[in-house]
């Protein structure tokens, strides 16, 4: 059918593409390789199946870019919020979920819409016709990788993620470690106690510091060349930067008190945060690495309460691949040479689970006005959602491009009134202005389907 939109890709942003274009009426067909065809990070066939962490990072919606993109994606009726919220486990001010339910409920959402159809294959080729989404994500196949290459006349750029471990949660010595989140945020008990802390003394971080630095590290394949996103730096790497480096980053010891020794307040603390609904696997927080798994059981095993820890998983790393999208693509997301093709997700240059899932929301919004013959505007670049698409598709030098998780840093500056404005006031009058936006241009851009 002529007005089928067909999307290449069933992660974050393949799935909310394929919800927004079927809510307006539009029929929709999902390629997704796996199981078919795997990749290094992927477990299973599940469309949004997560392989990193399992967080969304700050839910905090008047003070925080991130929690502010939450809004606005729920304001749009976003299926991948939709499941997070009901697979919710306690997570402080973040929003993290059960991995398993999580993809399990959006799996079935999917599959249960009748105007979606999923469809298991790759897909190898640029489409010559017809209205298409490339939604692949990081871990874009190698032969679709090369066609987007040879079609945009440049290589696909890259850079390198990592994985974190994950640990059994009755494997973690309790009587070392403690239950809090920082500042002991949270509404609920629960939630005050969302995070497993591993203290350390001075004596014991220069020891795991050293550890680190001289354990075995993946190689990397001639030709490759480690670009890491900041955002998702290894462990390793950071320690290279500086002996204090992870000790005023994922192991900081601020706002944690150790209820073993009040009073002593440790010199670097290891967080682990819940990774499922039961309470049984905890994630290594900030524990991105590239150490061969024989190197980091015994380098994890050093930290005080993890000195028995059993690993549900070990980190590891993969490539990521992303467009040059100020270069490649317009305002409305489409490929300039081939404008019957749209990208989507972290393949365009967002960071980020809620960025990818954000960017598919617009690029299927945008796709159904145009099958619908009734075209949308894009979003105010006062929202969240439009500082991002003004990002990668003009706002962002082509030449030093690189992948952005969504930020204030991003939105045109808020003019001071009455003086100089503190920071949380200043992010309040940032969230109050893209929320009145957002909501003016769902309003004024409605797809509903009649």
């Amino acid at each position: 059918m002529s007005d089928t939109l067909h999307i290449i890709g069933g992660g974050m942003a393949g799935v909310e593409a394929a919800w927004a274009a079927a809510g307006a009426g539009v029929p929709v067909v999902i390629h997704e390789m796996r199981p078919e065809k795997g990749t290094f990070a992927h477990r299973t066939g599940k469309l949004a199946e997560m392989v990193c962490s399992n967080s969304f990072r700050s839910d905090d919606d008047e003070n925080n870019a991130v929690g502010l993109l939450h809004w606005e994606m729920r304001a749009a009726g976003s299926l991948v919020m939709r499941a997070a919220d009901a697979n919710r486990v306690p997570a402080g001010g973040a929003l993290a979920v059960d991995r398993e339910g999580f993809s399990d409920a959006v799996t079935a959402a999917i599959e249960a819409h009748p105007l979606i159809t999923v469809e298991r294959g790759e897909i190898t080729a640029l489409p010559e016709a017809g209205h298409w989404i490339i939604a692949t994500g990081p871990l874009t196949s190698g032969a679709l990788a090369e066609a987007i290459a040879a079609e945009t006349g440049a290589e696909a750029l890259a850079f390198f993620d990592a994985i974190a471990p994950i640990v059994h949660a009755d494997s973690i010595d309790m009587t070392v470690a403690w239950a809090q989140s920082r500042y002991d945020k949270g509404e609920t008990e629960e939630e005050r106690r969302a995070y497993i802390n591993c203290p350390m003394t001075r004596e014991q971080y220069e020891a795991f510091i050293d550890a680190l630095l001289a354990a075995e590290k993946t190689e990397f394949r001639e030709g490759e060349t480690a670009q890491y996103f900041d955002g998702c730096l290894p462990i390793e790497v950071m320690a290279e930067r500086g002996r204090e480096t992870l000790r005023h980053g994922p192991m900081k010891p601020v706002g944690l008190t150790n209820p073993h020794k009040p009073g002593e307040k440790p010199y670097a603390v290891v967080q682990l945060r819940q990774d499922n609904a039961l309470g049984t696997l905890y994630n290594m927080v900030g524990f991105q690495t590239k150490m061969k798994y024989g190197a980091q059981v015994d380098v994890f095993r050093m930290i005080p309460g993890l000195e028995n820890a059993r690993f549900a998983r070990l980190g590891g790393i993969h490539r990521n691949s992303f467009i040059n999208s100020p270069r490649l693509l317009d305002r409305e997301m489409r490929l300039k040479s081939k404008p019957h093709i749209r990208f989507a997700g972290q393949i365009t240059g967002v960071e980020g689970y809620v960025e990818s899932a954000a960017m598919g929301i617009l690029a299927g919004r945008l796709a159904a006005g145009e099958i619908l013959g009734r075209p949308i505007a894009p979003p105010p670049p006062e929202t969240a959602t439009g500082a991002l698409l003004a990002h990668i598709t003009g706002g962002a030098d082509a030449k030093t491009f690189q992948p952005m998780n969504v930020n204030f840093g991003l939105f045109p500056p808020i003019e001071a009134r009455g003086g100089r404005k503190g920071r949380r006031e200043r992010y309040r009058a940032y969230t109050d202005r893209a929320k009145a936006a957002f909501t003016a241009w769902l309003a004024e851009n409605a797809l509903a389907a009649a």
